[in-house]
Order: structure tokens, then C-alpha cells, then sequence
């Protein structure tokens, strides 16, 4: 049994952790989630946004600043991405799910490669300020470099949901989402439209991947760890749902954390697939799905 203060530290961890989780998926929220794009390239597009920050840190510029001067490069390699799917694959409507999951799929193994090829097969890390530090409340101790990606983590999430729901282009994303058909008799272009939403996803990825190297050393092939967590929050929070993702996030990190604490780290990966079969079992559209 787990003592309480056992308990709390894995409970405050975990809620770190899960609005870590949240920024890393909010990406993919939106390409899976909105425009139903079988989008599993996206935690190699994770950590290639983690390698650029690795390269602009070499500079001398801090991490999340790197991550933020380095999406509108993420944003531009999202449209030219998704625009390759479209001509190769949805402009011709025949099996588009499982040509579309091999065209990502390669897409990640390219950029895996590429990454073994331009800087080898050693885990990279970046030097800041803020990591390696921790505050004290109380008994608690919390890593300085968690609580800013928690805070980035919540501005990214809570900035998307503003620009979906009161923007022009925000609301014509969702209304791509939820009716094509009506959106074209309403005079908008959806091609147009998931192209700038796949390129918004393709930018807010670059970004996490930022938040990532901050956590922890990556290499090429971590991206692999990061397939389940990412769907599994995804699915859990109900697709496209931009609060549902910071809830689900929350919760992934939560059971990770104290199943960790109780069960040690080699059962930690396991929870994420557990938690996406039993949604899938229970509840499909997810938490708030509807």
C-alpha cells in the first residue's frame, strides 16, 4: 500500500506530467481529431521539433524560446505534408485510410533516419537555467522544468481553444470537422481549410517538441514511446476536443505516475494502452465526445 505522502508526490507529479502529455497530443488532436487524418507520424514530427531546439539551443537561445521561433518552419512543413497526402491520397478517395497510415508511417521512418544520419544514434539534451532545479512546497519537491512545460502546456491548449471557437478560420477547422459537404455549399474551400489546420498541428508539434528536450534527453527513435501516449489521449479526450485533451492528458499522467510509484517504471508504458482499450470498449466518442 502507498503511504499518503507517497501518494501526493505521485499525484502532483502526474498532474505535471499529464499537461505535459496534453501539449505533446494537442497536435495530433487536431489532424486525427478534426480532420481525420491518420496522422502517426506525428510523435517523429515530436522529435524532430526536439532536435531543432537541440540545434538553435547550440546558439545560446533558451529551448521554448527555440520552439517558438521555430514554428512557422513547423507550420510550412505541415502544409506542404498535408499537401502531398491530398494529391497522392484524398484527392483520389480509394483507400484512403490504410494508404494514408503507410505514407505516414514512412514519413516517420524518413524522419527517423535522417535524424541517425545527421547526428547518430546518442540521446541529445539542451542547457537552461531552469533545469536540473526544483521548488519546495512543503515536502514536496516539483523540477522547475516540469512547472514551465505545465505552463506552457496550458497556454498552448487554452490558446487553441480560443482561436477554434472565436475566430473565423478556427470555426471554419471545426465546421471541416463536422460537415465538408455543407462547409463547400457555404462557399469555403476545405482543402484550403485542413491544409492550414494540418499546418497549425505541424507547428504546435514543433513546439512540444521543445517542452520535450526539456524533460528529458531524446534520440531518433524515442518517438516510438510516444505513439500510444499521444492516441491514447487523443481517443480518450473525445477527437478533436481541445479542453477533453487537457482532461485526458491530466488523467494518463495521473495513472502513469502512481501506477509507476506502486508497480515501478517497466509498467508505466503499459497504462497508456490500457486506458485506450478501455475507452474504446466503454465509451468510443470518448470523454467528451459527441
Amino acid at each position: 500500500m502507498l503511504s499518503y505522502d507517497l501518494l501526493l508526490d505521485a499525484v502532483v507529479f502526474g498532474l505535471l506530467l499529464g499537461c505535459f502529455y496534453a501539449a505533446v497530443s494537442v497536435g495530433l488532436s487536431v489532424s486525427f481529431g478534426l480532420l481525420d487524418v491518420p496522422h502517426v507520424a506525428h510523435p517523429a514530427i515530436l522529435i524532430l521539433g526536439s532536435y531543432g531546439t537541440y540545434l538553435l539551443g547550440r546558439q545560446g537561445l533558451d529551448p521554448l524560446l527555440a520552439g517558438v521561433i521555430q514554428m512557422p518552419v513547423f507550420f510550412l512543413l505541415g502544409i506542404a505534408i498535408y499537401r502531398i497526402y491530398y494529391e497522392a491520397f484524398e484527392k483520389r478517395g480509394s483507400d484512403t485510410g490504410v494508404r494514408g497510415l503507410a505514407f505516414f508511417f514512412g514519413t516517420a521512418l524518413i524522419i527517423e533516419v535522417g535524424l541517425i544520419l545527421a547526428f547518430g544514434v546518442d540521446q541529445r539534451s539542451v542547457e537552461a537555467a531552469y533545469i536540473g532545479t526544483s521548488i519546495s512546497i512543503g515536502d514536496l519537491r516539483l523540477p522547475i522544468r516540469m512547472v514551465v512545460a505545465f505552463v506552457m502546456a496550458l497556454g498552448l491548449t487554452g490558446g487553441l481553444t480560443l482561436y477554434f471557437s472565436n475566430t473565423f478560420t478556427g470555426r471554419s477547422i471545426m465546421a471541416v470537422a463536422q460537415d465538408e459537404t455543407a462547409l463547400r455549399l457555404m462557399g469555403g474551400n476545405p482543402v484550403r481549410v485542413k491544409q492550414w489546420a494540418f499546418g497549425i498541428a505541424t507547428a504546435v508539434t514543433g513546439l512540444a517538441g521543445s517542452m520535450l528536450i526539456v524533460i528529458t534527453p531524446v534520440d531518433p527513435s524515442l518517438y516510438r514511446v510516444y505513439i500510444g501516449r499521444t492516441f491514447c489521449v487523443t481517443v480518450l479526450a473525445g477527437l478533436g476536443s481541445m479542453p477533453g485533451t487537457l482532461v485526458a492528458g491530466l488523467i494518463l499522467g495521473v495513472s502513469e505516475s502512481i501506477v509507476l510509484t506502486m508497480f515501478g517504471a517497466s509498467w508505466a508504458p503499459a497504462v497508456a494502452f490500457g486506458l485506450l482499450l478501455a475507452v474504446l470498449g466503454v465509451r468510443p466518442q470518448g470523454l467528451f465526445g459527441r
